[in-house]
C-alpha cells in the first residue's frame, strides 16, 4: 500500500520512510508490469474473456494498494471491456467499494445508479440483494437512516456481501437504524426476528441496547446508549454522525416514557435514569425549547408535564388558516374581475 501510506502519512504530518515507500513502490512496479505482460500475451493469444479476467485483476490489486484514482480508472477499463452483465455489475460493486473505502460519496453514488440500471436489464436475485445491502450502507453513512431501514432489514435473511463486511456488522447496522426509525411493534419484531437472534449476543452492548429500550429499563438503557456512542464515534460510517444518533435516541426514550404520564416529576425521571436532578432538567429542557418535545417544565413543584398535541385541534386550526389564504385569494380575484 504505498500510495495510502505516503497520503495518510501526509495528513498526519509524519516523515515517509523513503526508504520503505521506494521498497514498496518498487514491488508495487514490479507487479504491474506483469499484469502487463500477461494482458498483452492474452490479447495477442487468448479470448476476450481471458482478457477481462486480467484486467479486473489489475484493478482491484491497484484498489489493494490504496491508490484511488488509479484503481477507479482501471476498473472502468475492466468495465468497458468486459460483456458479460452480471461480470459488469461485480465490477461496479468494486468500483462502490473502493468509494467505501476512501469515503468518496461521489464513487459510491455514480456506482449503485449504474448498478441499478444494469440490473433493472436482468441482474439475478443475489446481486438484487447485494445492491440492498450497499444501497442501506450508502444511505446510513449520509444520515438517511429512514430511507435505510427496509433495505437493511430486508437484507437480513438474504446477506451475502461478504466482501463489504461481516454479517454481525451489517446485524449492528440493521438493528442500530431500527432503534432509530421503527414503532415499538415493529422493533419488537426485528428483536425477536431469527437473523438478529443468532448473532446479537456476539455483538457488544447490542442485546442490553435494544431490550432496555423495548422494555423501558431506562437505566440500562442509558448505560448502553453511552457504549453505543463510543463505538459509533469510531465507525467507518457512523463516526459522523454518532452525535446526531444519540440525541435522536435521547429525545425517543424520552417521549417513550412521558406519552405514559399527564406529568412527572423530575427526581423520578432522574431515579428512572439513573441521572442528577439537574442534569436532566437540562437535558429536557434544550429538547423542549428547540420544539422536539410536547412538555412544560413546572421549576416551582419540580414537574413536567406532557403536553401533548390535539390533532383535531391541529387539522382545525390548519382548517382556518388555508381558509383564510383562499378567502383572500378570491378576494383579489375579484377585485380585478369588477376592474
Amino acid at each position: 500500500m504505498a500510495p495510502y501510506y505516503r497520503a495518510v502519512w501526509k495528513l498526519l504530518g509524519y516523515q515517509v520512510d523513503e526508504t520503505l515507500a521506494k521498497e514498496l513502490e518498487k514491488k508495487n512496479k514490479e507487479t504491474l508490469d506483469e499484469f502487463e505482460v500477461k494482458y498483452k500475451d492474452a490479447v495477442e493469444n487468448l479470448g476476450e474473456t481471458d482478457q477481462s479476467d486480467i484486467l479486473i485483476a489489475k484493478a482491484s490489486y491497484l484498489a489493494k494498494t490504496g491508490h484511488k484514482d488509479e484503481a477507479v480508472a482501471a476498473f472502468e477499463v475492466a468495465f468497458e471491456k468486459t460483456g458479460p452483465l452480471g461480470h459488469r455489475i461485480d465490477i461496479l460493486f468494486s468500483l462502490i467499494r473502493v468509494g467505501f473505502f476512501h469515503s468518496d460519496n461521489a464513487i459510491i453514488q455514480s456506482g449503485i445508479d449504474r448498478v441499478k440500471s444494469l440490473i433493472e436489464k436482468g441482474g439475478d436475485w443475489d446481486r438484487r440483494n447485494r445492491l440492498k445491502v450497499y444501497e442501506g450502507i450508502f444511505l446510513i453513512s449520509n444520515r438517511h437512516f429512514k430511507d435505510a431501514v427496509d433495505l437493511l432489514l430486508d437484507s437480513l435473511a438474504t446477506f451475502t456481501s461478504n466482501e463489504l463486511m461481516e454479517y454481525r456488522d451489517f446485524v449492528r447496522y440493521a438493528s442500530l437504524t431500527a432503534a432509530l426509525i421503527l414503532d415499538r411493534p415493529e422493533l419488537k419484531k426485528v428483536i425477536n426476528s431469527p437473523e438478529i437472534l443468532e448473532c446479537i449476543h456476539e455483538i457488544p452492548h447490542l442485546s442490553e441496547y435494544l431490550n432496555s429500550f423495548y422494555q423501558c429499563q431506562y437505566s440500562q438503557f442509558f448505560t448502553s446508549l453511552a457504549a453505543v456512542e463510543k463505538s459509533i464515534s469510531q465507525d467507518l460510517y457512523l463516526h459522523e454522525h454518532y452525535k446526531y444518533y444519540v440525541r435522536e435516541m435521547r429525545i425517543r426514550v424520552y417521549t417513550q416514557l412521558l406519552q405514559s404520564y399527564k406529568s412527572v416529576t423530575i427526581n423520578s425521571l432522574a431515579t428512572s435514569f439513573d441521572v442528577t436532578e439537574s442534569w436532566i432538567d437540562s437535558d429536557l429542557s434544550n429538547f423542549i425549547a428547540a420544539g422536539r418535545l410536547n412538555a412544560v417544565i413546572d421549576k416551582v413543584n419540580g414537574v413536567v408535564e406532557t403536553n401533548r398535541p390535539d390533532a383535531k385541534n391541529a387539522q382545525y386550526q390548519a382548517c382556518i388558516k388555508e381558509g383564510d389564504v383562499l378567502l383572500n385569494s378570491i378576494q383579489k380575484l375579484s377585485r380585478v374581475i369588477n376592474v
